[in-house]
């Protein structure tokens, strides 16, 4: 066959009809046309539209943590502060690291290098391998340049006071946010708000560049407590060393300024360390001054002779016939330990005698007592924002038989908090008035507050519980040299099972110095074991112990003779139960 060039091929000989090279020069034109008009478009009217997509590609805009405001006891203390910590997270679709990779990095953290690979396999686009790192060990992880590792500046609370504070301070979570405590009810204040910043990132996700500070964050706010650090030191000890003599189950001590209502100390026992929260049982964690209930026992004797006294049923000396010794109400019968014959009124808190205050009770209207208790904030939560905080029990009046009108006198059949039973002794304290009680720091004390009985009242039932504490009385352990003090002891049976059993819980409550009351103390001992049980036993050694420490921890003078306190067995008198 001849050979014919490419160059002479006839199909390229062949014209192409006119209208073929008109209608692809109409087609390009318009193609350039249309890009021309698109990119006018997109320029001039959707040029945001371009930035935004642009800048998603390596702008980012990321939270800067706000400070978490500190809090301090009533001297400025610090009690609970955020110190910075380092989270390590990772994107797992860019965290393909090789077996020896990972090993080195569960080693550096301190992990088990399949729980690493269980994470970094995960299908989500950000995940946290370790959190709350020290800083140092952060940077370690950072120095092996490991893919799709980063890490990410955060805070982590310390609470310098320990397990002292611990149910008055709570804790927060892993996130900075309160979880229990003076951490809870403050939370919105301490938290503050996160600020922003926008970066420009590189595609392994590291800053290369700040642009700009979209939001600074703001800072949380301090809190400053009513709290005394070394108040609360002392009754933590003194409660401590009580339930360790007297092998108790828990207690836990309350101290007030009688002046403004200002909590000072708030200790319970069992407790936790806030900085160590692992192995914690719901029994540490629970703040029991707020949160437990108990029949105050001959406690609330004080409060029944008060109402007798403002109703005008009885004076100071009046004589009340407590032989033989017991008193019987439909098929029930109150007893008294000792017979003691004819006492005055002020002898019966002396003595803490059952009968006598059984009788005051049923001269008076039960809707009358319901209304005192209801006055003293019984049977209601004191709503201080602490988590748990129970209101006890008090049923109503209209329920009452006689039986349980003349218990209540002397504190069963209605169950009270610690912290409730502190708040009521301000009656006696001050001139029979009542002032809120407060968790934060006061500038000034309330002048006036919420009145239950007349001054006139308030001083006759002082000078009783002043006589209650000296021999003769149920708890001469109560008393402290230099300092004239009043207060009463109780002791009541614990309910289990909806009766009453062989356990005993403990209390005494008072406040000193009788001519200005300074401060209120009430303390509870759960179960005491060692063989004593009674309140002016148990409790009123820790009242002596944490009352003549802390009185002349504030430079209180002393107002009565520094003299000797001799007590022999022979002078105290038990409490009735």
């Amino acid at each position: 066959m001849k050979a014919i060039k490419f160059s002479r091929s006839p199909l390229l000989s062949e014209r192409l009809p006119p209208w073929r090279q008109r209608l692809v020069l109409v087609v390009l034109l318009g193609a350039f046309v249309a890009l021309i008009g698109r990119a006018l478009y997109l320029q001039g009217f959707k040029n945001e539209f371009l930035g935004d997509k642009g800048r998603a590609r390596f702008e980012r805009v990321i939270d800067i943590s706000a400070t978490r405001g500190r809090i301090t006891d009533r001297h400025g203390d610090v009690l609970a502060v955020s110190t910075p910590v380092r989270s390590i997270w990772a994107i797992p679709e860019d965290a393909q690291l090789a077996p020896a990779q990972s090993r080195s990095l569960a080693a550096m953290l301190d992990m088990d290098v399949r729980e690493v690979t269980r994470k970094l396999a995960s299908d989500r686009e950000f995940i946290y391998v370790k959190r709350q790192l020290p800083p140092e060990l952060a940077d370690r992880v950072t120095a092996l340049k490991l893919p799709g590792i980063h890490q990410k500046d955060e805070y982590r609370r310390y609470y310098p006071s320990g397990e002292v504070a611990a149910h008055m301070l709570g804790f927060t979570g892993i996130d900075d946010a309160g979880q229990e405590g003076i951490e809870l009810a403050f939370n919105s204040e301490l938290t503050g708000k996160p600020g922003s910043r926008r970066v420009i990132k590189d595609r392994r996700g590291n800053v290369v560049e700040d642009v700009e500070s979209v939001h600074p964050p703001l800072e949380g706010r301090d809190i400053i407590l009513a709290l005394d650090s070394k108040l609360q030191y002392l009754a933590y000890s003194h409660l401590k060393q009580a339930l360790e003599q007297h092998r108790a189950k828990a207690g836990g001590v309350v101290v007030l300024d009688a002046r403004s209502g200002e909590i000072l100390a708030l200790a319970n026992l069992p407790t936790y360390n806030p900085n160590n929260r692992v192995k914690l049982s719901g029994a540490q964690l629970r703040n029991r001054a707020l949160t437990d209930s108990f029949e105050p026992g001959s406690t609330l004797k004080p409060f029944t002779a008060a109402l007798a006294l403002e109703k005008g049923k009885v004076r100071f000396d009046s004589p009340i016939q407590t032989a033989p010794g017991k008193l019987t109400i439909g098929t029930a019968t109150i007893h008294d330990a000792h017979t003691h014959g004819v006492l005055t009124v002020a002898q019966v808190i002396q003595k803490s005698s059952n009968v006598g205050a059984a009788k005051l009770a049923l001269s008076l209207k039960p809707e009358e007592m319901w209304n005192m208790f209801d006055s003293l904030g019984f049977g209601a939560p004191l709503k201080l924002g602490f988590p748990g905080e129970v209101g006890g029990r008090l049923r109503p009046a209209k329920t009452w038989r006689p039986i349980e009108q003349a218990t209540m006198s002397y504190g069963h059949g209605i169950s009270v908090t610690l912290i409730q039973l502190a708040r009521a002794y301000q009656a006696f304290a001050r001139d029979g008035d009542l002032v809120p009680i407060s968790l934060a720091r006061l500038d000034a004390p309330p002048q006036t507050g919420k009145q239950v009985f007349t001054a006139q009242t308030a001083r006759e039932v002082r000078a009783m519980l002043e006589m209650a504490v000296q021999p003769g009385g149920t708890a001469p352990r109560a008393q402290i040299p230099g300092y004239r003090v009043a207060g009463k002891t109780g002791t009541a049976h614990k309910i289990e099972g909806g009766a009453y059993a062989n356990k005993y819980v403990a209390s005494f409550v008072g406040f000193a110095p009788v001519s200005d009351p300074r401060l209120i103390i009430a303390v509870m001992v759960d179960e005491p074991s060692n063989g004593k049980y009674y309140g002016g036993e148990v409790a009123a050694p820790v009242f002596a112990q944490v009352m003549a420490a802390s009185l002349r921890t504030l430079g209180v003078a002393p107002d009565a003779p520094l003299k000797p306190l001799l007590m022999t067995a022979a002078e105290q008198v038990r409490e009735e139960m």
